[in-house]
């Protein structure tokens, strides 16, 4: 037996869950596809920068479009500087470099030493030290570039 005018109603109530259900399964699908997409430019915008290995057997960093290796030299430290692979002129650019080792802070000035490369002298990069180098670029632009010596 049918009651009057229930099944038309209940006949509509559920195809429109069953429609519903379906426009919520497609969504969830795009926007999990979407997700996947915003992941996937992420992940090659951020190689995309990428500092690439070390050289000089330093430790590397990216900051920016440019490229850096941080290597230990004696009584201190010299950074050398790279754009998309190749070497970048430091004529022009001033820093600071800062090594935290533990509870010792040391800070020494960067200054140009050559074609690609900043030079601080009276600072030690010990494996686990943080360090951080400061840098002004000739354009007036500051770049802060950290690393954590290997």
């Amino acid at each position: 037996m049918r009651r009057r005018g229930s099944s038309g109603i209940r006949g509509t109530a559920c195809a429109n869950v069953l429609h519903l259900d379906g426009v919520k399964t497609m969504s969830m699908k795009f926007v999990k596809l979407l997700v996947a997409v915003a992941v996937a430019l992420g992940a090659s915008a951020a190689s995309a920068h990428d500092a690439g290995p070390a050289k000089f057997g330093g430790t590397v960093a990216a900051a920016g479009d440019l490229g850096f290796e941080l290597v230990s030299q004696g009584d201190g430290a010299t950074l050398y500087v790279d754009d998309h692979g190749k070497p970048k002129s430091t004529e022009g650019m001033t820093g600071k470099l800062t090594v935290l080792d533990g509870a010792q802070k040391t800070e020494a000035a960067l200054a140009p030493a050559g074609a690609n490369k900043l030079q601080a002298t009276g600072v030690r990069l010990s494996p686990g030290a943080k360090a951080v180098a400061a840098l002004q670029l000739p354009s007036k632009k500051v770049v802060t570039v950290r690393f954590t010596v290997k």
